[in-house]
């Protein structure tokens, strides 16, 4: 499980004489303004997965997405959000290059990295570059829109997986069987391809399986799960957390 989010402990709220507030936040927004969202992202399908996921909240809008450094930084000046969710493999120079740059920016929005591996110094690394907070993309939906509030509002997000599974409980019953729990291994990578952003064909050379064979295997894996097509798929995985085989390096 991801613990709670770190907030502006009591080491780092504002220490001005008894009873003076905080300072407002930055750029003068408000908190019941709805929150401007720019998600960066390589693949597609996460993207879209984001999107349709901020969509059904009330105070929070994507206006724009890029697939790539070169783009954040050009919507950035065009569009001017609140916030930024980014992976942190977008960027094909260094992230702290990207980082700094919108941060330079007229209006510069707040900023949360999304990433595949939790880093091992529970995201500080990327505070000390400018992020206000890290999002590992293995979290559930309602943990992509509580940070984005929260970071919206000024505060801090880190999470970090447990050093230690928890003991398991002897007496405690049996665990009931998950959908999930009766995917074969072939299906599991084929959903790691998938949440990759490949099509079909890019799946079947990266398997060296024929593109039928791939459909097939989503048929089933949409059968197993309750899904009906490739997005709540995705969705789905985020989710439940499934533990998936990493994908094969590249696409080409």
């Amino acid at each position: 499980m991801w613990r709670t989010p770190m907030r502006w402990g009591d080491r780092s709220r504002y220490e001005g004489p008894a009873g003076d507030r905080p300072p407002a936040l930055p750029m003068g927004r408000q908190p019941n303004k709805r929150i401007r969202i720019l998600i960066a992202e390589r693949e597609g399908v996460f993207r879209l997965g984001l999107k349709k996921l901020f969509a059904v909240e009330d105070d929070l809008r994507v206006v724009a997405q890029a697939e790539n450094a070169a783009q954040v930084v050009g919507l950035a000046e065009k569009f001017n959000p609140d916030l930024f969710f980014i992976q942190a493999e977008i960027a094909d120079e260094e992230l702290g290059n990207l980082l700094r740059k919108l941060r330079k920016g007229t209006r510069p929005g707040r900023i949360l990295i999304t990433t595949s591996l939790p880093p091992a110094d529970d995201g500080m690394e990327y505070i000390k570059r400018g992020a206000s907070g890290v999002v590992p993309k293995t979290a559930d939906p309602e943990t992509f829109v509580k940070s984005a509030r929260k970071v919206a509002q000024g505060e801090l997000w880190l999470s970090k997986v447990p050093s230690s599974p928890p003991a398991a409980d002897t007496a405690s019953p049996p665990v009931p069987l998950r959908p999930a729990d009766t995917l074969t291994r072939r299906e599991k990578s084929v959903i790691s391809c998938l949440m990759q952003g490949w099509r079909n064909r890019e799946i079947a050379r990266q398997l060296t399986i024929t593109e039928q064979t791939v459909k097939n295997h989503l048929r089933t894996i949409y059968d197993k799960v309750g899904v009906s097509d490739r997005l709540e798929l995705v969705l789905y995985s985020i989710h439940h957390r499934l533990e998936l085989p990493p994908p094969p390096a590249t696409a080409a």
